[in-house]
């Protein structure tokens, strides 16, 4: 099985996995060849689309007799064009996942079978769970699928059709299960997760859920994916601070600090308002990690644009960012801008706010050295013998002598000094 794509998309790869398992399929390393493989696609970009084919001929390639299901964002976009892959027998969207196993046994090497829906028009969460996971520390769970906000330079609308929120039983029951099997933090996730509970008639919100998921036992943490600026408001925020398993790292997304590029983008929000509702989280939670997207070169972004933008990361000074270079993505509005930029300028604009980007994380980072604070250990490193990492719940980095510290324990450690990548931890 081959995943391309955002945590979600992994989400529902090992979903899909667990269902091929429990009808006897066992499950082989990419490396080895295989009878069926599973390709789940990514669509954000039209090099997602690329690697997404690269993938399906190299699947032929290993077993020209195999059976290759592709399924996901890129064959929700355009199935036709991916079942008239040579070898893609299956085609599988954003939904009907449930239905591979079935699709896969009823499929002959040389036949071709679309389950393709109109994502549009599908108004249910398709519910898809996870019940053996290898990491025993941090699992993710998808409560939520769609979006409804339809940004110009966005496929992913199209691609996962309108919000849909998972059921809170559902979404606890999943949880209570990840407890009992060792678990201590959950992130919660999906493609539009600040949209949760406007679809249902129950009028069950986000904050809702927080506070169901923040009763079970067990469970330490509670980490939150990539989150719309405006949910933040005063009355979330009050909420949100009486729930103590909350991690203060919160992934607010920007993707540009420029009034002028925010409106050709569509968002929601002016940088006035970002920058309010920042002030507002940081009232609550002082030494919050607040992460961003920045987006470089979209249509029309000019010289002066960009040093707007730059200015506003500098002043919000955010822990940590990720720029993109903006590509032009078939089937959007922004693709069919005239005013593209450069790619040199592109270039120039994404290193330069990355090397703003490094000094922001270590001017954050610097904050904690010589301080306490608690680290759920996860995996030993790969890159340091003898060290076990982890992370704080701002989603520090920490590494400490196995010797010291536990796989799967949270514990309490000094951070002592600063690397590139990560902070040195001594247990205290």
């Amino acid at each position: 099985m081959l995943t391309l794509g955002c945590k979600v998309n992994q989400y529902e790869t090992q979903a899909m996995g667990e269902i091929f398992e429990k009808e006897g399929y066992n499950i082989v390393p990419d490396s080895e060849i295989a009878d069926v493989y599973v390709i789940n696609t990514c669509t954000v970009t039209n090099v997602g689309d690329k690697k997404s084919r690269q993938f399906i001929r190299r699947a032929k390639r290993n077993n020209p007799e195999a059976i290759i299901a592709v399924v996901g964002c890129y064959a929700q976009t355009a199935p036709k064009e991916v079942l008239s892959i040579e070898g893609v027998n299956i085609v599988i969207g954003t939904n009907e996942r449930n239905k591979i196993v079935e699709a896969v046994k009823k499929c002959k090497v040389d036949e071709k079978i679309s389950l393709v829906d109109d994502i549009m028009k599908v108004k249910h969460f398709e519910e898809m769970s996870i019940a053996d996971v290898k990491d025993k520390t941090r699992a993710f769970l998808k409560i939520q699928e769609g979006c409804n906000q339809y940004c110009t330079y966005c496929i992913i609308p199209y691609a996962r059709g309108p919000i849909r929120s998972r059921g809170k039983l559902e979404i606890v029951e999943e949880v209570k299960a990840l407890v009992e099997k060792g678990f201590k933090e959950v992130v919660l996730t999906g493609i539009h997760v600040a949209s949760y509970g406007k679809d249902l008639d129950t009028g069950s919100t986000l904050i809702d859920i927080l506070k169901e998921v923040n009763k079970v036992k067990g469970l330490k943490r509670i980490r939150l994916s990539s989150l719309e600026p405006t949910l933040f408001t005063y009355e979330f925020l009050n909420e949100l601070s009486k729930l103590e398993k909350i991690c203060e790292h919160f992934h607010l997304s920007l993707q540009s600090g420029c009034n002028a590029t925010l409106k050709r983008m569509n968002r929601k929000y002016t940088a006035e308002e970002y920058k309010e509702i920042v002030n507002r989280i940081r009232t609550v939670y002082p030494e919050v990690a607040l992460t961003t997207d920045i987006i470089v070169g979209f249509p029309g972004e000019t010289d002066e644009e960009f040093n707007i933008t730059y200015n506003f990361v500098k002043e919000i000074e955010f822990s940590e960012i990720h720029v993109f270079k903006y590509s032009p993505r078939t089937g959007t509005p922004a693709a069919k801008y005239t005013n593209q930029v450069d790619g040199l300028i592109k270039h120039y604009r994404s290193e330069k706010l990355i090397e703003l980007g490094e000094q922001l994380k270590d001017n954050y980072r610097t904050m904690f050295i010589g301080r306490n604070k608690k680290v759920l250990f996860e995996a030993l490193s790969k890159d340091v013998t003898g060290y076990v990492e982890g992370y704080t719940d701002n989603y520090l980095k920490i590494l400490a002598p196995a010797n010291d510290v536990k796989e799967g324990e949270l514990d309490i450690v000094t951070l002592k000094e600063l690397r590139q990548d990560y902070i040195l931890g001594e247990k205290k």
